[in-house]
């Protein structure tokens, strides 16, 4: 900080220039001298100054350089009752407010936060990222987080918006119904929704969070693995092919380690073996004979499927029934239907049944 004083009794220059960069809030000090009638006050951008009076908040400077007159302190003029100016010194405490927007602010959930995922069921999730905070009303910021500290740093209530966070992380996750795989695309969109929930919180402290992101969201390691097999089976594909180049890189691993002696038999075993049956899968895949002789006959075709049949009786309907066993359910006049046919029928009417029934002979001659 660098402080500029008039030598002698009174302050005649009021400055604060900060080089900690997480400062928000510094005040004056006076070292016990009084502020002289016509002093010149220095605000520079990204600061505001307030005067407090006696324990009152007085005055707000914006950003520019001041003449300490009762024309641009009308609040201390009230409190002090001037009424035609005044010559005397005066003291008062005066902070610099540090309005600049203080990035990269850490935050993450210490638990995970539970939810209802469509895909995986109830799921933990973890998510962490960062913020940016700055003072937008410098009174409220006062009155309700700074009081009399003459020395605040964001550290001070960097806890406190963490937890703000935090607590509305939590509740935006739980309820956005978005899958947890969908997140990653949808963080953007989350970060919004989070920052204007917490805007209300903030501004009651006078601050706000110009920026909020999420960085990651992490599923829990045990399902992170599953998902790793599982994708990883996606990524295989044919597991016949995958088994036989696998086994092909065994058996070129296995023939390079052999160094001489037991090593190099063991090593060129392997290899033979492995050889042996990639090379017999090989062969089976393209349709080849085993050297062991013919390849077998070819597996008798199945027996062509059944028909089935579905009977009406009495408005309901039975079945289906195969063709083999219709006859003991039905007469020439029941109504039967098969996929293919347009409409119910009469068995006896269906030349495929017509051997169901007996042949009705004609009838008899006349007599004579």
């Amino acid at each position: 900080m660098v402080f500029n004083f008039l030598k002698g009794q009174f302050i005649d220059v009021i400055e604060w220039t900060d080089d900690t960069r997480n400062t928000m809030v510094y005040r004056f000090e006076r070292y016990g001298n009084e502020i002289k009638y016509g002093a010149k006050l220095t605000v520079r951008e990204g600061q505001l100054a307030v005067f407090v009076h006696e324990g009152q908040l007085a005055d707000v400077f914006e950003p520019g350089m001041y003449m300490l007159e009762t024309n641009n302190m009308p609040i201390m003029t009230s409190l002090q009752h001037w009424s035609h100016g005044f010559n005397s010194p005066f003291k008062s405490e005066i902070y610099f407010i540090n309005t600049r927007r203080f990035a990269g602010l850490k935050w993450g959930t210490q638990n995970p936060v539970m939810l209802r995922d469509p895909e995986f069921g109830p799921l933990r999730l973890r998510a962490f990222g960062s913020y940016a905070v700055r003072v937008q009303d410098p009174v409220a910021f006062m009155r309700e987080i700074v009081g009399t500290d003459g020395d605040f740093t964001q550290e001070k209530i960097g806890g406190q918006i963490r937890n703000i966070v935090v607590q509305k992380v939590s509740r935006v996750l739980a309820a956005s119904g978005i899958p947890a795989l969908d997140m990653a695309a949808n963080t953007k969109d989350l970060s919004d929704v989070i920052g204007k929930a917490i805007a209300p919180t903030l501004s009651e402290y006078g601050l706000e969070m110009p920026e909020l992101y999420i960085e990651n969201i992490s599923l829990p390691p045990e399902v992170e693995k599953v998902l790793d097999q599982r994708t990883s089976m996606g990524i295989v594909g044919d597991l016949n092919k995958f088994t036989q180049f696998s086994a092909a890189q065994a058996m070129q691993k296995a023939a390079e380690s052999g160094d001489g002696g037991m090593g190099a038999g063991l090593g060129a075993g392997m290899g033979m073996g492995m050889g042996m049956g990639m090379a017999q899968a090989m062969g089976q895949s393209m349709g080849g004979q085993q050297a062991a002789g013919p390849a077998a006959p070819p597996p008798p075709p199945p027996p062509a499927s059944e028909q089935m049949w579905h009977v009406a009786e009495n408005g309901q309907t039975r079945g289906p029934f195969p063709q083999s066993q219709l006859a003991q359910h039905i007469t020439r006049d029941t109504l039967v239907w098969s996929e293919g046919q347009s409409g119910w029928q009469k068995a006896g009417e269906i030349a495929a049944l017509k051997h169901l029934f007996p042949a009705t002979p004609p009838p008899p001659p006349p007599i004579g």
